[in-house]
């Protein structure tokens, strides 16, 4: 199949494109879930007594979790995948990110992980300039662990992928083995990719297109040449025609042309007033792979603090909609990936911040401190293991921000096993008013 299939409508992107994400936006976003690397957890003691002693009571607790709503079939020549068409950030089937990437064939997530790392970072044949992300090279990527359904079962993301990096703009794919053959020796595999920027001021990203995503990550695949046949779309599996939107306070600072990268010639208006629609074909695309490398054995490991230096709307044990804090500190994200000389992949990854937290009065202009500031601490870390019919993902998160008369606090863990041994559970305390 010919390059220019996959050629991306970018009209022309300017150098300056870089410097608009530089702008301080005031807006939001949740602390995404990260992990545990603890994989031996029975299910029904996820959380670990520490934890418990910690004197939270149990929010949400899915152990054993059953299939999601939802389910659709996609066909692939003689054969055919039910799968939840979204990925989620637990088993409660709320749809986090589209389900978009179908790969049957030669696919298994390690050996489409090893092809798209080996490609060099020149994609202007495909209409992209040679600027940061579009002429970088795949990496692991730093991301929350989500849930995906298929078949075989849930799985998680335990390969991420990033085209870019942590900060401004990157690509972010995360791949889903299914555990599902595929005839006699190929399998499925199941991808979700975005593209997204770094909110200044946080360590959190905002997805601002899933279609330039998708494009990226199918030329780049027929650039790596294990694309087998030309890709087809599946029958719609998503409602509608667009899936989430954009904060607006993050769409006005994004500056023209990158608004026409991820809406076209006519992308919407500004100053937007309310969330901007995202567009999505609500058909996955379905491709059959082959010729994909074996996994080189090595290990890759990238590390980098943020300042978090952003008002939110407070994340534990909010009040209401005028609740909002000042967040400041830093905070320091680590992760390494090895792949062993027999094949198998693992990883570790951690989160961990001392931040400031200052309650704040927005009902004032411009807003004022409403308390005395107090100490919050991150901890998170998370891990995964891939190969030989074994895919295991755990994440775990702990938020803890002693005051006055106590500590509020939420801790989550989350596990998923090829075994079956799947459970999410969430502790919160808040202090009583």
């Amino acid at each position: 199949m010919s390059r220019a299939r996959y050629r991306l409508p970018v009209r022309a992107l300017l150098p300056t494109m870089m410097l608009m994400l530089l702008v301080a936006l005031f807006g939001c976003s949740k602390v995404d879930p990260s992990a545990d690397r603890s994989g031996g957890i029975a299910a029904d003691r996820l959380l670990s007594a520490s934890d418990r002693a910690l004197g939270a009571s149990p929010a949400i607790s899915q152990l054993d979790p059953g299939p999601p709503a939802d389910l659709r079939t996609v066909t692939a020549g003689p054969h055919s995948l039910t799968l939840w068409p979204y990925t989620g950030r637990s088993f409660d089937g709320e749809p986090s990110d589209p389900m978009h990437l179908v790969f049957w064939g030669d696919a298994d997530p390690l050996r489409i992980r090893s092809a798209l790392m080996a490609l060099d970072g020149d994609r202007t044949s495909l209409g992209l300039p040679p600027i940061p992300p579009f002429n970088e090279r795949w990496e692991d990527a730093m991301g929350d662990v989500q849930t995906g359904y298929s078949d075989g079962g849930w799985s998680g993301s335990v390969v991420q992928l990033r085209l870019g990096q942590y900060e401004p703009l990157r690509v972010h794919l995360r791949l889903f083995q299914t555990g599902v053959a595929y005839g006699a020796g190929g399998t499925w595999t199941l991808g979700a990719a975005h593209f997204e920027l770094l909110i200044p001021g946080t360590p959190e990203h905002e997805v601002l297109s899933w279609e330039l995503a998708r494009a990226i990550v199918l030329a780049d695949l027929e650039r790596a040449g294990i694309v087998a046949a030309p890709p087809v779309p599946s029958d719609p599996l998503i409602p509608g025609t667009t899936f989430r939107a954009i904060n607006p306070f993050i769409y006005n600072a994004l500056g023209d042309d990158l608004r026409m990268l991820v809406f076209g010639l006519t992308p919407p208006p500004v100053p937007a007033t309310a969330p901007v629609p995202m567009p999505i074909d609500p058909r996955a695309t379905i491709v059959r792979l082959g010729g994909t490398p074996d996994p080189a054995p090595g290990s890759w490991s990238q590390a980098l603090t943020l300042p978090f230096a952003q008002m939110i709307p407070k994340p534990l044990c909010s009040d209401g909609p005028y609740d909002y804090v000042y967040v400041e500190g830093p905070v320091s994200l680590s992760r390494r990936s090895v792949v062993d000389g027999a094949g198998g992949y693992s990883y570790t990854s951690r989160v961990t911040g001392r931040l400031t937290i200052t309650p704040m009065d927005v009902t004032q202009d411009p807003p004022v401190p409403a308390g005395e500031p107090y100490e919050a601490v991150i901890e998170d870390s998370q891990g995964g293991r891939l190969g030989f019919g074994l895919s295991l993902a755990n994440a775990r998160t702990k938020r803890i921000a002693p005051q006055d008369g106590g500590s509020e606090l939420e801790l989550t863990n989350l596990r998923v096993s090829s075994s079956g041994s799947n459970a999410y559970q969430r502790m919160t305390r808040c202090l009583e008013p």
